[in-house]
């Protein structure tokens, strides 16, 4: 399997369990209607680690274009990518996100008219913040993508004599950093961390034919998209910094 179709595929699973649990939780007449924060999170948490088993093997499921900048940055010989393959994960995981967004919107197509409230139906697509100040959020994205991407080459890297955990281990423990982002850090922007994630959902609102959706938020949507590139890249190299030689 090539690693664009690889991508897609995963991604596409990421956004169909993400964006899920979340309509779950926020759409009326939903089974799971306010089911809470920790049900979503966790929601995440799985969903990242049920599209690396998927495919992992194929790609090394980097499903998240801020996890394919760092990974480029530490390079193929310390356990990352090389610059040249890049275009090839950004494509597949954004296309994999805006088509795992429309299955999200069918699997709930009886719930959009029940909700009378355009926020929740775009909070099921895309991120917001719950204090808008861009300053503020653009801080919030940065940590908790740096914290994803130092977390995730703890996990897969032997860094400092440390025996990187292997197989489905693995893919269950960067699902568990993702449950952990999301309950620590996600309060004040429901956690993007993820361009992809974020970007290609919000377009899939904007042209999706939802009754009532009302605006995409353009003005905020540059925020989870650039703050997870600059906090991923950061992360990386903090990694790299911290564990010379690894």
């Amino acid at each position: 399997m090539s690693i664009i179709k690889a991508e897609i595929i995963g991604t596409a699973l990421l956004i169909i369990f993400g964006d899920g649990v979340v309509a779950a939780v926020l759409l009326n007449k939903s089974k799971a209607q306010n089911a809470g924060w920790i049900v979503i999170t966790f929601g995440w948490g799985m969903a990242v680690a049920m599209a690396i088993y998927a495919v992992g093997h194929y790609s090394g499921a980097n499903l998240n274009p801020a996890v394919t900048t760092g990974l480029a940055i530490i390079g193929k010989s310390h356990g990352g990518i090389e610059w040249s393959q890049t275009y090839k994960y950004y494509i597949g995981e954004l296309i994999g996100a805006f088509l795992g967004a429309v299955v999200v919107w069918a699997a709930y197509l009886g719930h959009w008219r029940e909700t009378e409230d355009p926020g929740l139906k775009l909070a099921v697509f895309c991120t917001g913040p719950a204090i808008r100040n861009y300053a503020q959020n653009f801080i919030t994205e940065f940590i908790g993508t740096f914290v994803l991407l130092f977390g995730v080459l703890a996990i897969t890297n032997p860094a400092g004599g440390n025996v990187p955990l292997a197989g489905g281990l693995g893919a269950l423990a960067v699902g568990l950093l993702i449950f952990a982002i999301g309950l620590s850090l996600g309060g004040p922007t429901g956690y993007a961390i993820n361009p992809a994630r974020d970007l290609m959902p919000r377009i899939a609102h904007f042209v999706l034919p939802i009754e009532g959706k009302g605006s995409s938020d353009w003005e905020y949507a540059w925020i989870p998209v650039v703050a997870p590139l600059a906090g991923g890249a950061a992360g990386a190299l903090a990694f790299m910094w911290l564990y010379p030689g690894f």
